[in-house]
Parts: structure tokens; C-alpha cells; sequence
């Protein structure tokens, strides 16, 4: 089974397909259970942020670089951090945060979120398909035999780490002792984190993309791919404005006042 594409048209069509179309046996709710992610292109493979340094082409060219980001991050960190660091799991989920190179990939629980970062860029002279990426975590840690909630941080050390410890630094050098690709929940180091809704996967390999290492495993199914057509675009930031989804609030800072004014005066 290879990866679902949906076409939709409206902000509307995206909340719908996503709604569970029968309640929960046990909670009796339609609460779905995907993470999802916004996409400029609708062509890009799931890389990330680590993938894309140097270059997509050929993506990975710099991921041997991992560790020494890390340890500068950590280093040059230190005085604008409001309290210390858990471990250094924490340490990486800051860096990916605010913006460095890591293997860590950002979702959200939020479908209206992922749509937000999908269509976030809007130029009608460059316009192009964007998608929102919904993916099944459960399925996937029902793959590699891991809990079915997402991780904490300490849950990783916990799961991995049970002949030595297992950090971040054991993972860039060693390697995992097997595959595996999980759900990982930051712990909410700042107000964006927590409006957003944000999450991150973790996946024990950095040479291949995201959606690429799950078709390896048999889990392209757990992905779907919802395309949002260039002529669309402008409906959807209008309509997620309408339900109050815009920069103001997903980045509660005087930067995001002032993004959310220029985009809509622009």
C-alpha cells in the first residue's frame, strides 16, 4: 500500500476527511489520532531539517555534521536558556525549536496548523500545489514495538536505553541497535510549542527521507497526502484567518503581531 493522495479544495474538506466518520467504541468521540505537517510543495519528499542542509540534490550531503551542530548549540545556548536543560534529548528538541539542523521532523495535532505551515507563503506569481502530510503515528509504533502513546524524552532513555545510556550523542555515533521511528512529545520550553501544538518524529536513520525509510518498512500507508491546488492556496489562508489561525497566534510574540499585519495588509 503506497501513500494515499486526496485532493481538496477547502479548509472545510480537510476538517471532514480527517473526522473519524464513527465515534470511538470506548470514548465514544471522533477525535483522530494522525499528526500532521505543512508542505510548500507538494512534490517534496518528508526531509528534514538536517536532510536539507547543503543542498537537496543530493539531499543528506551534510549529516555527518549532526553531532558538531549539536555540541555548538549546546555550547553558544547556555545564557539565553530560561532554566537548565533536562538531558541533552531536551537540548535537541530546543535546537530543532528554534531553528538549527536536526533529524528531528516537526508536526502537529492540529490538521488547521499543518495548513497554516503548508500555505504560510503566498506568492501568486510563484504559486504551486502545497500538501498538508497526515501521518498514523500509532501504526508506526505498533511497527517497531513501542508503546501505543507518544514518548516523552525520558521514555526514549527508558526504551533504548537499557543495556547503557542511550542520548543523542550514542545515536549520531553508534547508531540504533535496530530501526525505528516514534512519536516524540517536547515538553513546552515556550508558548509557540504549546500553540501550536507541536510534536516531533524521531527516526533512528538520517540517509534516506522520512517517507522513504517508512516505505522500506511497510508503512507508506500510514501516510496521507492531502494536495491543496495552487488556485486554492489564497482560499485557504483566507478561510484559516477566518477561524484564527494566523501568525498572531501561532507565534505569541511581537514578531508574530507584526507578520500576521504585514500578510494581511499586504
Amino acid at each position: 500500500m503506497g501513500v494515499r493522495t486526496i485532493v481538496i479544495h477547502t479548509l472545510g474538506e480537510l476538517v471532514d476527511r480527517v473526522t473519524p466518520s464513527e465515534p470511538d467504541a470506548v470514548t465514544g468521540r471522533r477525535r483522530d489520532t494522525g499528526v500532521y505537517r505543512g508542505s510548500s510543495n507538494q512534490a517534496n519528499p518528508l526531509l528534514t531539517s538536517l536532510d536539507r542542509l547543503g543542498g537537496v540534490n543530493p539531499a543528506h550531503s551534510k549529516s555527518e555534521l549532526e553531532e558538531h551542530i549539536l555540541r555548538n548549540f549546546i555550547r553558544y545556548s547556555r545564557p539565553y536558556l530560561g532554566t537548565d536543560p533536562v538531558n541533552d534529548w531536551e537540548q535537541l528538541v530546543s535546537a530543532q525549536h528554534h531553528g538549527v539542523p536536526t533529524r528531528l521532523l516537526d508536526w502537529t495535532y492540529s490538521p488547521l496548523v499543518g495548513a497554516f505551515f503548508a500555505t504560510r507563503t503566498y506568492d501568486q506569481s510563484v504559486e504551486r500545489d502545497r500538501a498538508v502530510w497526515r501521518l498514523d503515528w500509532k501504526s508506526l509504533h505498533e511497527r517497531f514495538d513501542l508503546p501505543g502513546l507518544s514518548l516523552l524524552i525520558q521514555d526514549v532513555q527508558e526504551l533504548f536505553g537499557k543495556e547503557e545510556q542511550f542520548t543523542p550523542w550514542a545515536l549520531m555515533r553508534r547508531g540504533a541497535i535496530r530501526d525505528f521511528a516514534c512519536l516524540l512529545e517536547p515538553p513546552s520550553l515556550d508558548q509557540r510549542i504549546v500553540v501550536q501544538a507541536a510534536v516531533f518524529t524521531l527516526c533512528s536513520d538520517k540517509m534516506r527521507p522520512f517517507d522513504a525509510f517508512l516505505d522500506d518498512h511497510g508503512l507508506s500507508g500510514s501516510l496521507t497526502k492531502y494536495v491543496i491546488p495552487s488556485a486554492e492556496v489564497g482560499r485557504f489562508r483566507d478561510q484559516l484567518d477566518l477561524v484564527g489561525i494566523d501568525e498572531r497566534r501561532l507565534f505569541p510574540d511581537l514578531d508574530g503581531v507584526a507578520a500576521a499585519i504585514r500578510r494581511y495588509y499586504a
